[in-house]
């Protein structure tokens, strides 16, 4: 509803319910204002030094390098998927991840080490080692596409080539 300090009308029942009870706000008397003017100073020196150790940490979290294997389909597709939580659990941060990563490939997220420090890093899925390397030098990963393509001419063939046998046998059968 507002910030730290910031004089805000909200429902009674709200505040009656839970931004009270929570200990979340404080009701607006004079008292109040007076203890929460002598806890300013004490809050804002608070604020400013969780800022300053999330700044120090970008350039870590920057230059980390997430590599997340997983179990995925013969089109990429993973079985489970990646979610805020797993990366949150590699960078112990907020992560702010859209929706959860069902695929295999290289994807860009975002990490709050602080509501005012933001980096971005990319996180990268793949079943094996070998694949994240190559996703890492920029490679494009395919899946069984030509794969199976490359079967099934093979296989086209065969086919003719019984065909073509079985008609020679016939005429030789006349």
């Amino acid at each position: 509803m507002g910030n730290i300090g910031d004089t805000v009308e909200v429902k009674t029942g709200y505040a009656r319910n839970y931004l009270l009870p929570n200990n979340k706000a404080m009701r607006c008397t004079k008292e109040n204002l007076a203890l929460f003017e002598a806890k300013k100073a004490e809050l804002v020196a608070r604020h400013e030094k969780a800022k300053k150790d999330a700044e120090s940490k970008v350039s870590a979290v920057k230059n980390a390098k997430l590599h997340m294997i997983r179990q995925a389909g013969d089109t990429g597709q993973l079985y489970g998927s990646v979610s805020s939580r797993d990366i949150a659990r590699a960078l112990k941060s907020q992560v702010m991840l859209g929706s959860p990563i069902k695929s295999v490939g290289a994807f860009d997220t975002k990490i709050a080490l602080h509501p005012d420090v933001i980096v971005d890093v990319k996180v990268y899925v793949a079943q094996t080692q070998d694949e994240i390397d190559a996703l890492v030098a920029g490679k494009t990963l395919t899946f069984g596409t030509k794969k199976v393509e490359e079967e099934a001419e093979p296989a086209k063939e065969e086919v003719k080539e019984a065909a073509a046998s079985e008609e020679k046998s016939e005429e030789v059968a006349e």
